[in-house]
């Protein structure tokens, strides 16, 4: 039986519902106990979990993950919440040379069970150091798994499966999708990490997206199927192990792609994607595979630049129809 509930309250489910079934889960990062987390993801949980499970840290993200990343190599499974992942920028040491590392320099001895987690990518007019979407850069990193969640069904379920996980997990989420609302059920469920979603069938072209950036995908999806295109959209959900299948599949249906992401375009998700289906599908082809991504650049503060940065609807539904051979 499902009801609606908020992004925020579905992440929240999920901590609390891992942290019941095991206690060796605690959650640490800036704010998340006294106030109830910045964007009040962890309401309520101090009261349920104490002070020793739910952990305030100071401003110090370097710190406070080198605590979290020995507490999972000594049998722990912490949460660690980043206010936004641009700040999450500060302990990429950890997260590189020890987190991601730890299993393969101890010759399979010592793993690290851990879940980062936080908001990421832009969130409008926060200037160029708050805006930036990292998904492509720990994409990059062998021994992390990634994921970038677009709804609170996916959340929860993806999340639960990540903290049981016992590598390093990368969780993004989105500061502006903390209070949207979707359906989720009341009984416990998990999503598989490295399984993508089609939230949209259709026939003619496959639209690849993930985050918050799937708003622009399906709002293409509606305007186009006004014009009688019907596209298909995929929700990646992981983007490290990366599920090309599903994409290729799509595509073997569609023989087109156009790819949407946050992502600055030099190496990003878009980029692996294209080298994927060209290698493994390419004779499915009837056009080439064409992406619409963030502005090489740094975002902004000014509403116009941050209007020219971001992918939209407009411009993807013109991308679409350039591969469909239909604007010359």
């Amino acid at each position: 039986m499902g009801r609606i509930i908020a992004f925020r309250e579905a992440l929240r489910e999920a901590m609390q519902e891992e942290m019941r079934r095991d206690d060796r889960v605690f959650l640490m990062g800036e704010e998340v106990a006294e106030y109830n987390g910045a964007y009040k993801v962890s309401q309520g949980m101090l009261d349920e979990f104490g002070p020793k499970r739910i952990i305030d840290t100071p401003i110090a993200e370097l710190g406070f993950t080198a605590i979290a990343v020995g507490a999972a190599q000594n049998g722990l499974r912490p949460i660690v919440e980043y206010m936004t992942w641009n700040f999450a920028v500060l302990p990429l040491d950890q997260i590189l040379n020890t987190a991601s590392k730890m299993l393969a320099m101890s010759g399979g001895q010592v793993g690290c069970p851990i879940v980062f987690r936080g908001a990421n990518g832009s969130a409008g007019q926060l200037g160029a150091q708050h805006s930036t979407a990292f998904e492509s850069l720990y994409a990059n990193i062998p021994g992390l798994k990634v994921i970038s969640v677009s709804n609170p069904y996916d959340a929860k379920g993806l999340l639960k499966s990540a903290i049981r996980d016992d590598d390093p997990v990368i969780f993004m989420e989105s500061e502006v999708m903390y209070g949207e609302k979707g359906e989720v059920p009341e009984e416990e469920y998990l999503i598989p990490i490295g399984k993508a979603d089609i939230k949209r069938p259709g026939r003619d072209v496959t639209i690849v997206s993930f985050n918050k950036m799937m708003k622009v995908a399906l709002g293409a999806a509606e305007e186009l199927e006004k014009e009688g295109i019907s596209a298909e959209v995929i929700d990646l959900r992981t983007i490290r192990p990366l599920d090309w299948y599903t994409i290729l599949e799509s595509v073997k249906k569609t023989n087109r792609l156009v790819i949407v992401e946050e992502q600055w375009p030099y190496a990003s998700i878009s980029s692996e994607i294209t080298y994927r289906i060209q290698k493994e599908g390419f004779d499915y082809l009837d056009a080439p595979i064409r992406r619409i991504t963030a502005a090489d650049a740094p975002m902004h503060y000014a509403p116009n630049l941050v209007a020219a940065y971001l992918p939209d609807v407009s411009r993807t539904v013109k991308l679409v129809k350039e591969v469909m051979y239909m604007n010359k």
